[in-house]
Parts: structure tokens; C-alpha cells; sequence
């Protein structure tokens, strides 16, 4: 019985309604990109690990700020931003994980033509 009176009180309606908006809005404001900055953040360390800060280092620092920036927005609790600026951080590092990759296949393949061409000049002298 009591119920009935509490919602005939105006005051009462109004600070339930209050309430539940705070709660509603709250609910819409978004939940921190927590597993998106963790994957950014998984992408550096391989690209570093692939050798990306010697052979892409421009991709490296652009990875790396957009995470810094990431993280920035996420303290500022702008979600929406930290999201797009962690999966930008982590293709920008994925990026250089590739292109370090390649370049350090580019490199073995220069050394192996220039042991083969060695080996064929050898070849030629002991004749």
C-alpha cells in the first residue's frame, strides 16, 4: 500500500525519474575500449619484436602516438575516440610488423645472391 502513495507524491515521481535518467545515461555513455587497446597494444610489441622501430620506424611512431592519443581519450573518457585511435594504433603497428618482415626477407634474399655469385666466382677460379 505504501507503493500507491509514494507514486501519488509528485516529489517522489520526480526524484524516480531523475534517478532512473542518471542511470540511463549513464548506460549510454559507453564502456572503456579496454580489449581494443589491449590488442593495440599486443600489435606494437610484435612489431617491435619483427624489428618495425629499424625498419619502419615512421609507421612505429604513428602507432605509437595514436595509442598515446588513445589512451588520452580513454582517461578523458571520450570511448568512442580511444576506440578509433587503439584500432588505427594497431593497424598503423601491423603495418610496420609487415613491412619490417619484408624487408628483412628483401635482405636475406640480396645475402643469398650474394653468397651464390661468390660461390660461382670460387667455382670459376679452381678450374
Amino acid at each position: 500500500m505504501q507503493t500507491k502513495t509514494f507514486f501519488k507524491k509528485p516529489k517522489s515521481l520526480f526524484v524516480l525519474l531523475a534517478a532512473s535518467s542518471v542511470l540511463a545515461l549513464a548506460g549510454c555513455a559507453g564502456h572503456p575500449p579496454t580489449a581494443q587497446m589491449a590488442v593495440a597494444n599486443q600489435a606494437l610489441n610484435a612489431a617491435e619484436t619483427a624489428g618495425a622501430i629499424e625498419f619502419a620506424p615512421v609507421e612505429m611512431q604513428s602507432a605509437r602516438k595514436k595509442l598515446h592519443d588513445a589512451e588520452n581519450a580513454e582517461f578523458k573518457k571520450d570511448y568512442k575516440k580511444a576506440q578509433a585511435l587503439a584500432e588505427q594504433a594497431e593497424w598503423d603497428a601491423r603495418v610496420a610488423e609487415r613491412k619490417a618482415q619484408a624487408e628483412k626477407v628483401q635482405r636475406s634474399v640480396e645475402d643469398a645472391k650474394r653468397a651464390v655469385e661468390e660461390l660461382r666466382k670460387e667455382s670459376l677460379r679452381v678450374k
